[in-house]
């Protein structure tokens, strides 16, 4: 099976896929980087989030949430299998997201937390870093904001 990519609201989820989601999130943020927290916060039940992933064969390579905050989007849980770095999933599915904010709030900031060794990458889609670094489960984390301002245009 190729390669696919997907966007619903939690609801619209089959248990299974959402079950490949969240396992991919826990494998990455807790198992990978060690960090032991609150993956299911409540937040893909907010009114307007959206799941975003990758699958190949049945299975979830890459995975993005997005939700909305008052004057803005955000990105988050941004997660990818090991087996699937490198080859250009997480990219394509970033531009993918963006795409998705933009028909969500084509006006609307979007915002992030990027772990710190992460902000070159996000900085390739037009990120800012726009504040101080600080700890999230014993990880450096700067908060990141991609604008219209940002990228040049008015």
């Amino acid at each position: 099976m190729p390669l696919e990519y997907h966007h619903r609201v939690l609801a619209d989820c089959d248990p299974e896929t959402l079950y490949r989601i969240l396992w991919l999130r826990v494998r990455v943020f807790v198992v990978e980087q060690n960090a032991a927290y609150e993956d299911l916060d409540g937040r893909d039940l907010e009114p307007g989030a959206e799941l975003l992933w990758a699958e190949e064969d049945g299975q979830v390579l890459s995975t993005v949430r997005i939700l909305r905050e008052p004057g803005a989007l955000r990105i988050g849980r941004v997660a990818t299998a090991v087996a699937a770095r490198s080859r250009g999933v997480a990219s394509e599915l970033m531009r993918r997201a963006l795409e998705r904010c933009t028909e969500l709030d084509a006006g609307a900031p979007i915002l992030l937390d990027a772990q710190a060794h992460l902000v070159p990458w996000y900085s390739r889609f037009g990120f800012e870093v726009s504040g101080e670094r600080y700890l999230e489960d014993g990880i450096p984390h700067l908060p990141m904001r991609r604008s219209l301002e940002s990228l040049g245009i008015d």
